[in-house]
Parts: C-alpha cells; structure tokens; sequence
C-alpha cells in the first residue's frame, strides 16, 4: 500500500481533533504523572532548572512539573493550536509554564541555556529524511548547557516492527471512529488516518509517517553529535491494555548527556 504523504504533515495534524484521536495517550492523566515521575526521576534536577519539554504540544509533561515546583519550565511546539491551549491551562492553573511557537530545528533559544531538553510522546521521527530528524538532536545538543540531560522518548523499532499491524480502529468517544491504515517500509511507517462522526459524517483524512531508530542507530547519531553516556530504557510505558496503540503501546527511552 502506498502513501502520498506530505513532507510537512507535522504542521496541520496537531489540532483539536488530534486530541480526539490520541487522546487515549495525550489526554491520559495517569500516563502523563508515571512519565513525570520517571523523567523526575531521570534528570534528578535541582527545582530552578531551566528545562525545555522540546516538541511539547499542549504541555501535559511541562505542566505537570510545574505542578510539582519545577520553576523554570518551557514548552516549545510548532502546533499554533496547542500552543495556545497549554497557556490556557496554564493561566487557569496559576503556573508559570512558558510556551513558544517554534520550530524544533530551530528553535531560537539562547544556546547553552538549559539544564535538560526532554522530547517525549514519541514526537522524534517526523522526517523521511534523516537529516531533518538529526537537526533536532544537533539543536538539542546546542540549547544544553554543558553537562546538561537529553531524554529522548521513542517507539521501540523491535517491538512495532514484530507486532506491526496494517490496519487499527478504535472509537474515542461514542460518535467517533478513527481508522489507521498502514504501510511499513525499512524503518519508516506511513500511515492514513481517516476520521469519520456518527453525527458530522466525514471529519478528514491524515497521512503521515514515523521514522523507526534502533538502539544502535541513535546511539551512533546521539555520539556524532556530541552526546555521552547514552543509556536506554526499554519497555518505557509499555501498554498493558488491549487495544492498538500504534508506536506508543510500547517505547524506550534515549538518556545522554552534553559533556562539559
């Protein structure tokens, strides 16, 4: 099966009816405290750490370490839309979480200006091209202080590529129906997503992909860069419950360090 997917997928897909179709991981509260508790756990940083959640949507992770007294947190996302809805809650929320409309490539920030850089949700793989993918860890890399922390949340490539399954379907509300159809090449998934409401009929279509890394892989990337220290954590929020969760029912994630 064949795709056309448009190289900047990335810039439409992330809006309210993305928060439908995902909301069984973005909107999960008990998800979002169990990884909060292990990137705290992780970064083992002192509360007045500068910390960037890179490629952070609505800000589930940022705004729940600011919940917890982290003082200096900062959310950098393309998706206009979610922007603004993580300053609503925070403002709601009385939490002085900053959020900035950028470009993870990147992004404008003051280089050497944060303790850690966290890029979780799966949100690394956006590009067919590797280029463009590495261009997010060279930016990481220069915005990190140095002896400063990257946590990097990705599919486990083992895992999804021995459980592959072409086609899902799942229902997040009693009115929609959200249909995955899938393609696996290499080390890329393309994937068409076809949203339909009992009530509205036709919601729309998406197509997009995601780029596969093994352990080896981004070590090697993570090295050429700069990074040490690269360590892993495998089964990262596996899921237990029956259902597909596509590249997020089973993750790992990439621990390194900018070395001083």
């Amino acid at each position: 099966m064949n795709f056309q997917v448009n190289t900047e997928w990335w810039k439409e897909i992330f809006d309210d009816i993305y928060l439908l179709t995902d909301g069984r991981s973005v909107c999960d509260t008990a998800l979002t405290t169990a990884e909060v508790d292990f990137i705290e756990s992780a970064l083992s940083l002192d509360k007045s750490a500068p910390i960037l959640d890179l490629c952070g949507g609505q800000g589930r992770h940022a705004l729940e370490l600011s919940r917890r007294g982290f003082s200096d947190v900062k959310v950098l996302d393309y998706s206009d839309y979610l922007i603004r809805l993580g300053k609503k809650k925070a403002r709601e929320q009385n939490l002085n979480t900053i959020f900035v409309q950028g470009d993870a490539r990147n992004t404008g920030l003051d280089s050497k200006s944060f303790d850690s850089v966290i890029v979780m949700g799966g949100s690394f793989g956006y590009f067919v091209n590797n280029e463009e993918n590495e261009k997010i860890l060279k930016e990481s890399f220069r915005i990190l202080k140095p002896e400063g922390t990257l946590l990097l949340d990705l599919p486990d490539k083992t895992y999804v590529q021995k459980n592959f399954q072409p086609v899902s379907s799942h229902r997040p509300g009693k009115t929609i129906q959200v249909t995955r159809n899938r393609d696996l090449q290499q080390d890329i998934i393309y994937c068409k997503e076809t949203v339909t409401c009992s009530e509205k009929g036709h919601l729309r279509d998406n197509t997009y992909c995601i780029r596969l890394y093994s352990p080896e892989k981004i070590c090697r990337m993570l090295k050429k860069i700069g990074f040490s220290n690269v360590s892993f954590q495998e089964d990262f929020m596996a899921r237990q419950e029956k259902g597909d969760y596509g590249t997020m029912t089973n993750r790992m994630v990439v621990k390194c360090c900018k070395e001083g």
